[in-house]
């Protein structure tokens, strides 16, 4: 299939770059400056141009990775080239399919997605939403195209996008505290930082991997690491007493309420009738 993705920024690279690791081989990108242009099309080796509508032209799936406030003059500048044939792709956070579709006004298969940056190295997870004109050919097409850079789930409620936001679109960055930290514990214990990154990153692949293949509940792994009288309980006892567990579950309600907040300023502001 023939991929555009507009808006080759941070999360646009990391598609782009998962993309291509993937063997996904006709892409093309746009950025807003050419400049900025330069260094992707230098870095990625694919084409990379500042003409949004150019893009548009000969793309099956396009990729609106674009922020939410940028949306409405995107999407206003490429709808009269972009047609039902193809499928818009908008990973805007806090952005309805609703309010593309009405941008469009073409009919055009748009689905709503939150990939986040592990998609760079094939371990993402990406959460589509479909918007009212994309069908079952437009979802699995989308579906196959982000199954490439990882795991993709499916929601039928678009009100839980914001806290997909929320907890798999930021979470990586909730996770590089946590390897930053438990580094550091190795640090202050003794190790040397570069081998204490690893056994805490590895640490937390690993059990991440392992919950996803064995599907049981996070608390019943932990049980089987946590032996009677052993190491590992006082090291949870620690975490408990400094509050992980809840500061993690505040991280996760403070960003989806931000993530509604954006939702309604971006309802007054960018998408009110001019």
């Amino acid at each position: 299939m023939r991929v555009g993705i507009i808006g080759i920024g941070t999360v646009g690279q990391a598609l782009a770059r998962g993309f291509l690791r993937a063997g996904v081989e006709d892409l093309a990108g746009t950025t807003a400056h050419p400049a900025s242009a330069e260094r992707a099309r230098r870095a990625l080796g694919i084409p990379v141009s500042t003409d949004n509508r150019a893009l548009v032209c000969d793309r099956d799936i396009l990729i609106l990775a674009v922020k939410p406030s940028a949306v409405a003059g995107v999407v206003g500048e490429i709808a009269p080239r972009v047609t039902p044939h193809q499928t818009l792709v908008t990973l805007a956070a806090a952005t309805p399919t609703a309010r593309v579709e009405g941008l469009l006004g073409s009919g055009v298969p748009v689905i709503r997605a939150m990939p986040n940056t592990p998609c760079a190295v094939g371990a993402g997870m990406t959460v589509l939403c479909p918007g009212r004109s994309a069908g079952p050919d437009q979802l699995s097409a989308v579906q196959a195209l982000f199954a490439t850079v990882g795991r993709v789930a499916l929601v039928e409620d678009e009100d839980l996008m914001s806290v997909v936001t929320a907890l798999s679109g930021s979470g990586p960055a909730y996770t590089f505290i946590i390897l930053e930290a438990l580094s550091e514990g190795g640090v202050k214990m003794g190790l040397p930082r570069a081998l204490a990154t690893e056994l805490a990153a590895q640490a937390l692949l690993g059990g991440a991997a392992l919950a996803l293949e064995s599907g049981q509940h996070p608390a019943l792994l932990k049980a089987d690491v946590t032996t009677p009288a052993g190491v590992t309980i006082d090291g949870l006892l620690a975490l408990e007493e400094g509050g992980v567990r809840v500061s993690l579950i505040k991280a996760v309600m403070a960003a989806t309420e931000r993530s509604a907040q954006l939702a309604s300023l971006l309802d007054r502001d960018a998408f009110r009738p001019t």
